[in-house]
């Protein structure tokens, strides 16, 4: 029996076939997962094209979650198609460019406000979508950049977002653990994806992370191992653990400069 044999997964932030979860979206279904994907705002039409290169065409929903019609709308449809849902991946985030690249003191609360909202909150809007269909349990996974303990160069307010991201999974963990859902989260190691390109000072973590990772790093070919690591999360093989964070980063997280 595949890992995910009869599940079905809503899969965010799938925008090119380099992105992090249009792998975790690949997998799915070569694991037995029926999938639906989300897509926003001028993404939405880079989602529909990129849902034609899985192994099996995937429904795409548009889900804005900073649009409460939108969040309604797309809780209502899974309902109607599926009735259950399994589980689910956030790759949700965005920072207006004041909020990155060294002007940490310049970032007016508006745009900071926006990157919170989408980068973190939207944790809590997906849960809103998908909980109200998990009465028999499931699993909530999102994908994280470690960030609640080191201030990163140029990464500024989405550091701060990403800490807000790993504090409220843990309060959503607490709070739908009694209802068999687990949150949790992956930690990769820098990716060459479409969002990464909108962060200054990429090349930094790039240059680094393979030196210092015990496992080494590569920002290309890893990305398979993040999604590998979804998918066990989103599967029954983790019946137990939720309100963690796995890191999956060639072991960068555990040595000292």
């Amino acid at each position: 029996m595949a890992l995910l044999d009869g599940k079905r997964i809503l899969v965010t932030g799938v925008l090119t076939d380099a992105s992090l979860a249009f792998g975790v979206a690949r997998h799915a279904q070569e694991q037995g997962a029926e999938v639906i994907l989300t897509g926003a705002g001028r993404g939405l039409s880079l989602t529909r094209r990129t849902a034609r290169k899985l192994p099996a065409e995937a429904a795409v929903l548009e889900l804005d979650v900073t649009d409460a019609t939108q969040v309604a709308a797309v809780r209502d449809e899974l309902g109607a198609r599926w009735g259950r849902v399994d589980g689910a991946l956030h790759a949700i985030g965005f920072a207006p460019p004041s909020c990155l690249g060294g002007g940490f003191l310049d970032a007016p609360w508006e745009d900071v406000a926006v990157a919170l909202q989408v980068s973190a909150y939207s944790l809590k809007t997906l849960a809103d979508v998908v909980v109200p269909h998990m009465a028999d349990g499931g699993s909530i996974v999102g994908l994280d950049f470690d960030n609640s303990t080191q201030a990163w160069p140029a990464y500024d307010w989405m550091g701060v977002a990403k800490a807000a991201l790993e504090s409220t999974s843990r309060y959503l963990a607490r709070d739908l653990g009694p209802g068999g859902i687990r949150v949790n989260l992956v930690a990769a190691g820098p990716i060459k994806t479409l969002a990464a390109k909108s962060i200054p000072g990429f090349q930094q973590f790039e240059d680094v992370w393979d030196e210092r990772s015990p496992l080494g790093w590569d920002v290309k070919a890893d990305a398979d191992a993040v999604a590998r690591a979804c998918i066990a999360l989103l599967s029954d093989w983790f019946p137990k653990t939720t309100g963690e964070i796995l890191h999956v980063d060639g072991g960068f997280h555990s040595v000292a400069t």
